[in-house]
């Protein structure tokens, strides 16, 4: 244990200035997503960019691409939460049918196997599919999370259960220690959201 508690000194000591920038923009991001904030897409947007280049340099290039993603999709999401409800009417919380919910799984396995492969076979990819993981799992939840719909959180739990491991491998432990707190923040997000769509259908 002693040691462990070592690794994680000695990382937070050689951790780099944007490595801990992106940390906080990170909880402030989502904590501000959970609240259902539209300034949770400005915060993402600024976070993902930075994140973005600290795993470029470390060679986790499918969370390099992952965060591309992430903006894109933060940009949709922003139009989306903005313009997708009723009339001066905030979008609801949505939930995914039986049928979509399996059709989003299978989606997420099949997108982890052709990315995994790829990263494996034609770069030099630090962890191809245990990085490859978290970001098909990412993608899906980032675009079920810019429609609003509830299951996204249920995603974020597996993506961030997957992240931990592959930070802490790759010895970047400001990140682990990050998705930790997304890995918390998810099961807080769920249980927010859940009470926000009965609410509103109710």
């Amino acid at each position: 244990m002693r040691e462990v508690f070592q690794q994680i000194l000695s990382g937070a000591t050689d951790a780099s200035a944007a490595e801990q920038v992106a940390t906080v923009l990170g909880v402030i991001f989502v904590w501000l997503a959970m609240r259902e904030s539209l300034w949770n897409f400005p915060v993402g947007l600024v976070q993902a960019a930075i994140f973005g280049w600290v795993c470029f340099e470390g060679k986790l290039y499918s969370e390099t691409v992952l965060q591309l993603v992430f903006m894109a999709a933060m940009i949709y999401g922003w139009w989306h939460w903005t313009r997708g409800g009723r009339a001066e009417v905030p979008l609801a919380v949505q939930r995914l049918s039986r049928r979509e919910a399996v059709a989003w799984g299978a989606a997420t396995l099949g997108l982890w196997v052709a990315w995994g492969g790829g990263m494996a076979g034609l770069t030099d990819a630090a962890l191809p599919w245990g990085d490859g993981f978290v970001f098909a799992t990412s993608v899906v939840s980032q675009w079920l999370q810019a429609r609003k719909l509830l299951e996204n959180w249920i995603g974020w739990i597996v993506a961030n259960t997957a992240g931990i491991g592959v930070f802490w491998a790759k010895g970047l432990y400001w990140f682990a220690a990050l998705y930790f707190l997304f890995w918390l923040m998810a099961w807080g997000g769920l249980r927010a959201w859940r009470r926000s769509g009965r609410a509103a259908h109710d």
